[in-house]
């Protein structure tokens, strides 16, 4: 007597799907989906409102974010997972609830600092594997049970099954369900399907059919991140790959057999069922594994491009019931793909705001993800075509090797052709615990006479110091084949190294500290350069007004000849109009230590801008007649600390193009007065120490540093980042027509309880000049800043005895400034930053009264 099957729901497995319990699941999976993707963006929205804003980012905000999403996804996905009858409905709330909790791991890992990204990536690998490791042995998985989770009864035994007994199963070696034999199916048959399983295992170690188009469909995600993409160092990439690996481990066990089976009614599944309600149920789970995987900013594209190719892996299930594959290998070759994009080819430091005015990195990785959602949608309609119909044939192993082998060469061609081929790693600047002492250099005589000489001992105390003390530790870098490049100005050595080099050296009795030294990653395309849409002025502009600096051209007869300005930015158009004339010329005027260019250019215009509104011509520079220099230590708005270090070396002692700074320099032909409107926040490597004695060695030789407080206001304790917190910088803030600070100049104090900004200058919609001849208004105190450089530049041109006296030229431009009106966040105490002096500094600038006061001694 054969016994009555269990009762049959509407998903084809043991158990009723009750209609609201349907509804239900529908609503739960809405709700995952929109709380992961608006916690995500949340997050990365606050760090990013931080980042512009100069603050510090919050270490606990993402473990915070990580746990809400764990108890809003969680809560649901729990219900699901024990409430309803239905396998199906069970299977799907067991995976998001898994899911919501590997989420809950992951992103906590993001509480590690992103200029730290070898150590995160690490960690992530790490994490990943050990989620891996627990799921695939908690009880719910023992192998014994070739169906069913905690000891669930399997598929419902067919009528025909001899005896009674279960469908004739046989269970795969990671405890799936093998090839069954269908009521339908001839006994010669099944015994085929034996013989083929049993033959398999002999065979195990060459990739069956289904894991290459697996792989293949894993090479087509890739393609987008190849071409638009660029790696990391060597470190880097090796622990995105094997984060990727591990990640895939990872969705393999989320994804295994018994989740697509039950997904897809039973054995053997409905292949259209399957596609559908699998892809859904398992895309809401990769969305939220693509959810914690990344540092804040690179799982954005994964939400986009990896959820899609839960549809491609349920068409591969379906096929790996005919050819006896274990489910979960093609879910880790394809996973681990897809997320191997994002992770490797992307840096998260530079998917942000700051650059996404411009087609920069955050516009390809947006590119990317979307191609990537592209290819994925095509791989789902194509795999579900080929390979999930009832009927469908499975490709040969020899097409299969074919189709992966020739997206593999796709994928190289592409990263080599028109990509960005070879590794763009970060680099590390070793700072030595000796610095060299610059006390007692005598005055020498007033003038640049004295300041040249000054000048003189200062590189040679420098160049000094650094080949006494670095040479054994780079002899030891050379050997190692670490690329050691030496500087003096601060002694340090920038080298290759992650963070095992790094903990090394951290550990040797000459080294102080190791900074990270940022590296940009090449685009796809050079980013567009705004040619400025204002038109030329027609006399000296609003600024020149407010500053009296007119009055001193026409009254005084000052324009600032005989004083050179150096500027340290993203370069300048040494063609523009206003500019080609006032450049010094020679062999040691311009220096760019990104490309290596030989005359004056700017890729971004920012530095354009500043060294118009310092020396340019037709109404917009403050001192016309004054001569520039230049050197390039931004690209794309993004710096590090050697790079900052190769500019201020240059301005101490040019060199000519090709030049050695140790040997070659120049003080004699140092500028006089240095514009610098930049920052060096933690973000690119430096740290509140970084550049000091780059500034102090300038102050020593007499060359006067001024430098912008930065846009971070209205926020007290803002001039946070080097060089402007420095007591010997002289630090800029802005305001607007009506003589009023303006909300976003930095306010002080600066660290330490020094009082910052020193004064102030015009920084809203200041107008000045652009690459390619245009002209545009620009605010920040970037555009301040070079104006108090001309103004600098026209009491030394007005008085040359007053060259290299920084004390001085500093106490007159705090005696004759006029006095501004400061702002506020809001009216509380708190606002005041500790009194009016740390927003308004001494005052605005005033030109015509401070070339007077120098003039007359």
């Amino acid at each position: 007597m054969r016994p009555e099957p269990p009762p049959t729901g509407s998903d084809g497995t043991a158990g009723s799907a009750n209609p609201w319990a349907v509804v239900a699941a529908v609503l739960a999976g809405g709700w995952t989906v929109a709380t992961t993707v608006l916690l995500q963006v949340a997050g990365w929205s606050v760090d990013q409102v931080r980042l512009v804003s100069g603050l510090d980012r919050w270490p606990w905000l993402w473990p915070v974010v990580s746990l809400a999403g764990v108890l809003l996804v969680g809560l649901p996905a729990l219900l699901l997972a024990l409430l309803p009858r239905s396998r199906a409905l069970r299977a799907t709330g067991r995976a998001w609830l898994a899911g919501a909790l590997a989420l809950g791991a992951l992103g906590a890992l993001r509480a590690l600092p992103p200029v730290h990204h070898e150590l995160y990536l690490a960690a992530l690998a790490a994490t990943a594997a050990g989620l891996a490791l627990v799921a695939a042995r908690l009880p719910a998985r023992r192998r014994a049970l070739p169906e069913g989770l905690g000891g669930e009864p399997g598929p419902a035994a067919t009528p025909d099954a001899p005896g009674g007994e279960p469908g004739p199963a046989t269970a795969a070696e990671d405890g799936e369900p093998g090839p069954a034999m269908t009521t339908d199916e001839p006994d010669g048959a099944g015994r085929t399907a034996r013989r083929a399983s049993a033959a398999g295992g002999a065979d195990r170690r060459r990739p069956d059919p289904i894991t290459l188009l697996a792989v293949a469909a894993g090479l087509a995600l890739l393609l987008p991140w190849a071409w638009l993409g660029a790696l990391g160092g060597l470190l880097e990439t090796v622990l995105a790959a094997l984060a990727a690996a591990a990640l895939g481990a990872l969705a393999g066990v989320l994804l295994d057999g018994r989740f697509w089976c039950r997904l897809g009614g039973g054995e053997p599944p409905r292949p259209a069922r399957l596609v559908f309600l699998g892809g859904l149920v398992g895309g809401v789970t990769l969305l939220l594994l693509a959810a914690g995987t990344g540092q804040s900013g690179a799982q954005l594209p994964a939400l986009l491009a990896v959820p899609p190719i839960a549809f491609t892996l349920a068409a591969l299930y379906a096929a790996t019931r005919r050819a006896g594959t274990r489910a979960a290998t093609p879910v880790r070759w394809l996973v681990g793909l897809a997320l191997f994009g994002p992770l490797a080819l992307a840096d998260p430091e530079e998917v942000s705001v700051l650059l996404a005015t411009t087609r920069d990195v955050p516009f390809w990785v947006a590119a990317a993800a979307v191609a990537g959602l592209a290819v994925a949608v095509l791989l789902a309609v194509g795999y579900g075509v080929l390979l999930a119909r009832p009927r469908a044939v499975t490709p040969s192993r020899r097409v299969a090797v074919l189709v992966a082998g020739v997206l593999l060469i796709a994928v190289g061609v592409v990263d080599v052709v028109p990509g960005q081929p070879g590794l763009h790693g970060e680099r590390l600047l070793v700072v030595l615990r000796e610095q060299a002492d610059l006390t007692g250099i005598p005055a020498g005589t007033p003038g640049r006479a004295g300041r040249d000489a000054r000048a003189a001992e200062v590189y040679r105390r420098l160049v000094a110091t650094a080949e006494r003390t670095q040479g054994d530790l780079r002899r030891e870098l050379s050997r190692l084949g670490l690329r050691p490049r030496p500087y003096y100005l601060v002694n340090a050595i920038e080298i290759d190294g992650g963070p095992v080099v790094r903990a090394w050296l951290s550990g040797r009795s000459e080294v102080s500290r190791v900074l990270v030294s940022q590296r940009v990653r090449p685009l796809p395309a050079p980013a567009p350069t705004s040619p400025g849409d204002a038109p030329a002025p027609a006399g000296p502009a609003w600024n020149i007004r407010l500053l009296g600096a007119d009055r001193v051209w026409s009254e005084l007869g000052v324009t600032g000849s005989g004083v050179v300005v150096g500027s340290s930015d993203s370069g300048v158009d040494g063609r523009h109009p206003a500019l080609a004339d006032g450049f010094r010329g020679g062999d040691d005027s311009w220096y760019d230590p990104w490309d290596r260019t030989r005359s004056p250019n700017d890729a971004g215009g920012h530095g354009t801008h500043t060294v118009g509104s310092a020396v340019g011509r037709d109404g917009i520079g403050v001192a016309p007649g004054a001569r520039w220099v230049g050197c390039v230590n931004l690209d794309r708005n993004l710096g590090s600390p050697a790079h900052y270090l190769d500019c201020l070396q240059f301005m101490l002692a040019p060199f000519p193009s090709g030049g050695d700074p140790f040997t070659d320099g120049r003080p004699a032909r140092a500028p006089d007065v240095l514009t610098n409107s930049w920052g060096c926040p933690p973000i690119e490597g430096c740290d509140p120490r970084a550049l000091r004695p780059a500034t102090d060695a300038l102050a020593a030789a007499g060359i006067l540093v001024v430098a912008a407080a930065g846009n971070t206001g209205p926020y007290c304790g803002s001039i946070a980042d080097p060089p402007a917190p420095y007591p010997d910088v002289l630090t800029v803030g802005a305001v607007d027509r009506n003589r009023r600070v303006t909300l976003f100049s930095s306010r002080g104090p600066a660290p330490g309880g020094a009082a910052k900004p020193d004064v102030l200058a015009p920084g809203a919609g200041v107008l000045s000049a652009m690459p390619g001849g245009g002209y545009a208004t620009l605010d920040g105190t970037s555009m301040a800043t070079p104006q108090v450089a001309g103004v600098v530049a026209l009491m030394w041109s007005a008085n040359p005895a007053l060259v290299g006296d920084l004390e001085r030229t500093r106490r007159i431009l705090r005696e004759t400034a006029q006095p501004a009106q400061p702002s506020y966040r809001s009216r509380t105490p708190q606002d005041a930053c500790g009194g009016d002096a740390n927003i308004t500094g001494a005052g605005l600038v005033d030109a015509y009264a401070a070339v007077r006061t120098a003039r007359a001694g």
